[in-house]
């Protein structure tokens, strides 16, 4: 059975939209450690849910960004150079985001 590899494309970005990226990862992170707190201390179910769903938005925000930046760059590109398999592409990112 082929060994699929994942991230064999690369996408050159440039060194603020790698910071923006990181600094919004960097939050999310930030997030996820203080529900773990939560956890461990035994904070109500509730409140651990209401930050839960911020960290979901705040992911959700950095899909969309991310998204956004790589039909402007990578999919642009790629039908400008005839690869419109780059649209099927597309379409199943799109379905596997909107699980």
């Amino acid at each position: 059975m082929a060994e699929q590899i994942c991230c064999v494309k690369k996408t050159m970005r440039s060194d603020e939209e790698k910071r923006r990226l990181i600094n919004r990862l960097r939050r999310i992170e930030g997030q996820i450690g203080g529900i773990i707190r939560m956890v461990e201390s035994d904070t109500y179910c509730n409140d651990i849910l209401v930050q839960s769903a911020a960290v979901n938005a705040a992911l959700n925000a950095f899909s969309r960004e991310l998204l956004i930046s790589h039909m402007h760059t990578c999919v642009a590109r790629d039908i400008r150079e005839g690869r419109d398999e780059v649209i099927d592409e597309l379409a199943l990112t799109l379905k596997k985001l909107m699980k």
